[in-house]
């Protein structure tokens, strides 16, 4: 993945820039915090409470009811069949996509709604556990504790060696800043000497630490990668001014900004930020008989005009993919 040849500016005018954002770190901390946190709370990658799964609550406004496809439903593992039921992990900490209740039972977002609707076509039960971090979730699903993940999780040829993903979604990767962009970050190039908070173990992680050591073969000083288990804390980093900004999805980052009253803006949009195209999506075992089944599924919503009243309804129109597809990514 490739790094953008484009132009730095000297540390001194980003020391500069710090030194005139401090007296605003308070009220930026203040202003956005509140949200955050309640977000952290519901959403915080809670460690596991064996046996506590949830049954999805009826898919919100954006989703209507469905019919049950019996040839999907035909085609499900015969111990989905014999049980009515999958059982997603997920994270807890990707909204407007998962956002988990304080309960650690309930979930919200695209991905419930989705998962809602895609039940009810397939004729079983989506039920949710949240585990503390993205690790433990694809460790989970490849020795077949859980059934899968709705996601959508990054897409990447590294990860299909051990999974498959079924992919409905196409992301970005962009940064959440403090408003006017105090560093003038215009691509993950512009972040030398500056500290980055990003999702421990993600791809955005790996991204920004490579480009730190891009920095340091330049002759510029290094970034400070900063790396957290949740999006809330890694937002709240940005907003009391520990962090410059926040790497990671744009659909994510643009709900945050939504939330933050206009103290946060996006900062690299429209730059390919150390990523060749983006997919993500569901997540299987490697080779399980459930992949081509939920990509018929998602297919369907699609179709059906179903995925695009989700979407919308979330947000996140621009992330659409005209057809569900399985690893889709080619780096």
């Amino acid at each position: 993945m490739p790094d953008h040849d484009l132009p730095q500016r000297p540390l001194r005018g980003r020391v500069k820039g710090r030194a005139a954002r401090r007296g605003s770190t308070a009220a930026l901390a203040a202003a956005v915090s509140a949200a955050v946190l309640a977000l952290a709370g519901c959403g915080a990658n809670p460690e596991e409470a064996e046996g506590v799964l949830n049954s999805q609550e009826p898919a919100g406004p954006g989703a209507a009811a469905q019919s049950k496809d019996q040839s999907l439903h035909d085609r499900l593992p015969g111990k989905v069949k014999q049980s009515g039921k999958l059982v997603s992990v997920n994270n807890g900490s990707f909204p407007p996509y998962e956002i988990a209740g304080a309960d650690g039972r309930s979930l919200t977002g695209a991905a419930a709604d989705m998962s809602e609707a895609l039940g009810q076509v397939l004729g079983v039960k989506i039920e949710h556990v949240t585990v503390d971090g993205l690790p433990s979730s694809l460790t989970g699903i490849a020795s077949g504790r859980y059934d899968f993940a709705i996601g959508p999780v990054g897409d990447f040829r590294d990860r299909q060696k051990a999974n498959d993903f079924v992919d409905w979604v196409k992301e970005y990767v962009v940064f959440a800043v403090p408003a006017g962009n105090p560093d003038k970050i215009g691509s993950v190039a512009d972040t030398c000497g500056l500290k980055i908070s990003v999702m421990a173990g993600g791809s955005a992680e790996s991204v920004i630490k490579g480009q730190s050591a891009t920095c340091e073969k330049q002759g510029k000083p290094k970034i400070t990668v900063q790396s957290y288990k949740d999006q809330p804390t890694s937002v709240l980093a940005v907003s009391s001014g520990r962090a410059d900004a926040f790497f990671s999805s744009q659909a994510p980052l643009t709900y945050f900004v939504d939330q933050a009253g206009g103290k946060l803006e996006l900062a690299g949009k429209g730059q390919a930020n150390g990523f060749d195209d983006l997919y993500q999506g569901a997540v299987v075992a490697k080779d399980s008989p459930l992949r081509d089944v939920l990509r018929d599924g998602f297919q369907k919503l699609i179709e059906n005009g179903t995925y695009d009243k989700i979407m919308d309804k979330w947000g996140t129109s621009d992330n659409k993919l005209d057809q569900a597809g399985v690893n889709l990514a080619t780096s």
